[in-house]
């Protein structure tokens, strides 16, 4: 009776042991399970050339601080869900990223008249937001559950124009073409416009387009007869490049100035030769001198063979600014014994509270409304294209 007795107490505190063990793992499972992050950006429609390029950028940073140790040891995991380039998929994205796949954050959408129809959901849901490419005014002011890595247009747009008087030191005249269908370029063109009149130049026409369009030769036409120097154009990659092409094409020969949405060389296999010179005021330079910066460009050139756009790095710095403060707010309070609307909530108030030192230079937020970017640093890039008008690069000249 003893021997079976015995035999059955070792028996119990195996099991209690093994219990344990499983318990154990268990916990350790959990904190070691990979953070998830969202990432929706536009896969497909006309605005897909720069959504490829922020998909690039978020999967380098995602390789490169899993290899750095993710959030203390603990890896990130980016949760892919195309936003499309309309406001509806958007929305379904966020609510897809917020309920189902349950993410700590989001980083996206591509435009901003997305971000003003999607971000809401986030803002109710306190989940937070990072917008790696949405410049247009009043961003911030959408929730407390919204930032921004993407320097307002309002304060990088004038930039261009002060370059396009320095190449030219006769400008004078002013051609500006806009769709009006877009929220942001309703808004970088009320930029454009003040900025020409604060410069005392003269706004000769304002022509007006919509994002589906393919045939500008009524505003082209209208536009030559103003005889302007400048053409400024806000418009989206495929309609912005298609128009660049038709103005070289009816024989302008001045200078053009592109918003943000031109901000790509993915517009040169659509206007090709005649895209060699446009200008386009930056938030990134791959010059920029800092080990972040070199690493990630370095990352970049090795799958790309050329130096990271504008929409790549902001959109690393995106991933960049949720990591570095998810591994703050860990230190702080472990993320492994929140539940995930804490996890959302001290995450939103840590990254807002944070400054990063990205490829985009330092940056930091203000803290209401919303977390609206501070960052110094801004350029002006023009497009070189080589001899035989089928490739070309960003030179930067101011």
């Amino acid at each position: 009776m003893s021997r079976h007795f015995a035999s059955f107490a070792v028996m119990v505190a195996l099991v209690a042991v093994m219990a344990g063990a499983v318990v154990s793992g268990a916990l350790v499972g959990h904190a070691a399970d990979p953070i998830p992050i969202g990432v929706t950006v536009a896969q497909t429609g006309p605005v897909a050339l720069a959504g490829q390029e922020q998909v690039l950028g978020a999967q380098i940073a995602e390789e490169y601080f899993n290899k750095h140790g993710g959030v203390n040891g603990r890896p990130i995991k980016l949760v892919f869900q195309d936003g499309g380039s309309d406001e509806p998929t958007a929305i379904n994205a966020f609510q897809n990223l917020i309920n189902v796949a349950k993410v700590v954050g989001i980083m996206g959408p591509s435009l901003s008249q997305q971000a003003f129809a999607a971000d809401p959901f986030a803002v109710r849901a306190k989940v937070p937001v990072i917008g790696p490419s949405n410049t247009a005014k009043g961003i911030p002011q959408i929730g407390e559950f919204v930032s921004r890595v993407s320097s307002p247009v309002a304060i990088v747009a004038p930039n261009a124009v002060k370059a396009a008087m320095e190449l030219n030191k006769n400008l004078k005249k002013v051609a500006v073409l806009y769709a009006q269908n877009d929220a942001f370029n309703k808004s970088e063109t009320e930029t454009f416009q003040q900025a020409v009149k604060d410069m005392n130049l003269e706004l000769v026409t304002v022509q007006t387009f919509q994002t589906t369009d393919t045939d500008f030769t009524a505003q082209v036409t209208n536009t030559l007869s103003a005889k302007p120097d400048l053409v400024i154009i806000s418009g989206l990659q495929v309609d912005g490049a298609n128009l660049v092409k038709q103005l070289r094409e009816l024989s302008y020969k001045g200078l053009i100035v592109g918003g943000n949405g031109l901000n790509t060389t993915n517009i040169i296999p659509i206007c090709k030769a005649l895209c060699d010179g446009i200008l386009v005021a930056q938030a990134y330079s791959p010059e920029l001198k800092s080990k972040i910066n070199d690493e990630f460009k370095g990352m970049y050139r090795d799958r790309q063979k050329k130096d990271p756009p504008q929409f790549s790095a902001q959109a690393f710095t995106g991933v960049q600014v949720f990591v570095e403060a998810l591994s703050a707010l860990d230190k702080k309070s472990p993320l492994a014994k929140m539940d995930l609307a804490a996890q959302r909530m001290e995450l939103n108030k840590q990254l807002i509270a944070g400054t990063y030192d990205t490829p985009l230079g330092e940056i930091s937020f203000k803290a209401s409304p919303g977390g609206e970017i501070i960052q110094k640093q801004s350029y002006v890039a023009q497009i070189k294209m080589d001899q035989g008008g089928t490739s070309g690069k960003w030179v930067f000249v101011r």
